[in-house]
């Protein structure tokens, strides 16, 4: 799991039928500070602005059970705050 800040919205008019349905948001990572981009499917109605945690791999499916769409990252919940270095984030 790693924790990421979603910075927008993907809209596509042509996606694999799985897909439909799902919102596509941007999300930039916390760790490493900067670094890449990367689309993930939302399955808990994050939005612009939230701070997430998501999962990679073959697990990013699982939330959308029995359907299997094709993804490689999935938002799977709302940060509301977090603790680090003695400091509240979020």
């Amino acid at each position: 799991m790693q924790l990421a800040r979603v910075i927008g919205s993907v809209v596509a008019t042509v996606k694999d039928a799985n897909l439909n349905a799902i919102n596509l948001l941007v999300l930039q990572p916390h760790a490493p500070p900067g670094g890449r981009t990367l689309v993930a499917l939302d399955s808990v109605g994050a939005g612009v602005g939230e701070n997430v945690f998501f999962v990679r791999g073959r697990e990013a499916a699982f939330p959308f059970y029995p359907a299997e769409p094709p993804t490689d990252a999935a938002i799977i919940g709302i940060v509301d705050h977090w603790h680090a270095d003695g400091q509240v984030r979020g």
